[in-house]
């Protein structure tokens, strides 16, 4: 099993999802997105997994602090979030060929 969390350790939720899946005995990769964001065409698969738009997964808040628009067309978005991932909604957890966005954290107990 490729267990990954995008994770913000500042992020309550983020660190909830964290405990969640370790308290499982799970190791999941643990990848710090603001210090490492996600490519462009890797943000599109994990869009594609999620079978969201990029709007879905925009923070409404940060995204105006950035003077990012989430109606601004797909790859113009997602070329947004790269530059300031910190509009990213966390955390995201990936397992194999699912993932979820763990809003509430028990969310990715439907991946696993």
């Amino acid at each position: 099993m490729s267990l990954t969390i995008y994770h913000n350790p500042r992020c309550g939720k983020s660190r909830e999802t964290l405990a969640l899946l370790e308290a499982r005995g799970l190791k999941p990769n643990v990848i710090e997105y603001l210090t490492a964001p996600p490519s462009a065409s890797v943000l599109k698969g994990i869009l594609a997994t999620l079978g969201l738009k990029a709007a879905a997964l925009v923070r409404k808040k940060e995204a105006a602090e950035f003077g990012v628009d989430v109606a601004m067309p797909e790859d113009e978005l997602i070329a947004a979030m790269v530059k300031n991932p910190i509009i990213i909604e966390r955390p995201i957890v990936l397992n194999g060929t699912k993932a979820a966005v763990g809003r509430p954290p028990e969310n990715v107990l439907t991946i696993l």
